[in-house]
């Protein structure tokens, strides 16, 4: 098992970042497996997989390359530089590390991802430039037009994680984060199954980083001075805004509140509605507050949050609406 043992000032000083490369990443990694985890995800392969193929077939050494980063239990570390966790995310300034890799540093990457040496056809100097340039095409082909949708999945995905912290401590937010990894308890994180050597996170960066594709991995900087999980954000806000609101509900109550209703399938709080819907705080609190006189939903508090959800009543008036 993979181990990290982490100190109590690092903890403290741990933080929930939005990362687009990560995203970005993650998009190149769905594409590139072609398995999704979900409806949501097949759609969008459906929508974008022809053009990727294409791209690929017009490249062999991308083509290569590609399975070639994602190896087998380990990322090519290049690929998955650590954020830097400061300032507003900017996918061109994530992406200028990897540009910057050099020659040599990409190749040896790569045999530990592949567990052995390089293919022929990979035995070249510009893998790093090229890897840039796939994750390029894919953001601007296929993560960007959909990004604030993304954003809102990962910021309420934040906003859930901070509420869990705050009601169940390290243990609680850690364990949930990703499958295998889990709080042991006396500052011992298990980070995943495989067998890699420990690690000790003391006077560094944690950076916590949520993605709305099923996959994650860790990353540290070369100077070890930063480290990152990335993880994929809990199923049921990655899969919120793909619910569709009817059109007939949406006749019915408005197009803005209908969403709402549609929402509160699972308790959430306002933030996340906020994160989720992209209207502002005052628009959902009107929304919820005749939801709420309506009896459509109800509300409870857990901890320092209160949570809405939908009353026997909303799952009938939704669930109507949805019958042919």
């Amino acid at each position: 098992m993979s181990m990290w043992r982490i100190d109590t000032d690092t903890l403290a000083g741990s933080r929930f970042v939005v990362s687009p490369l990560a995203e970005t990443v993650a998009a190149l990694k769905s594409l590139a497996r072609d398995r999704p985890e979900h409806p949501g995800e097949r759609a969008w392969l459906d929508t974008h997989l022809p053009a990727y193929r294409a791209r690929q077939a017009a490249d062999p050494v991308a083509a290569r390359l590609v399975p070639a980063v994602f190896g087998g239990n380990w990322n090519a570390d290049f690929i998955t530089p650590t954020p830097t966790g400061e300032g507003a995310p900017d996918f061109a300034a994530e992406l200028a590390p990897i540009r910057a890799t050099a020659p040599e540093r990409a190749r040896a990457d790569l045999v530990v991802s592949l567990g052995g040496p390089l293919p022929p056809l990979l035995d070249r100097d510009d893998l790093a430039q090229r890897a840039a340039d796939v994750l390029e095409w894919v953001w601007h082909r296929t993560v960007l037009p959909d990004w604030p949708r993304r954003r809102r999945i990962i910021e309420a995905d934040i906003v859930a994680r901070t509420g869990q912290l705050s009601r169940g401590g390290w243990a609680a937010a850690l364990s949930a984060l990703r499958p295998g990894m889990r709080w042991l308890g006396d500052s011992m994180l298990r980070v995943n199954a495989h067998d890699y050597p420990s690690k000790h996170l003391s006077g560094v960066r944690l950076l916590l980083v949520p993605v709305t594709l099923r996959c994650g991995w860790v990353s540290w900087d070369d100077d070890a001075e930063r480290y990152a999980v990335v993880y994929p954000c809990s199923g049921a806000l990655a899969d919120a805004d793909r619910a569709r609101v009817p059109d007939s509900l949406a006749r019915l109550l408005g197009p803005a509140r209908a969403a709402v209703l549609v929402l509160l399938a699972t308790p959430k709080s306002t933030t996340q509605l906020v994160a989720l819907t992209g209207q502002g705080l005052g628009s959902v609190g009107r929304h919820l507050k005749i939801l709420l006189d309506s009896g459509l939903a109800s509300r409870r508090r857990v901890g320092r949050s209160v949570l809405y959800f939908r009353t026997e009543a909303g799952d009938a008036l939704v669930s109507a609406q949805r019958t042919p």
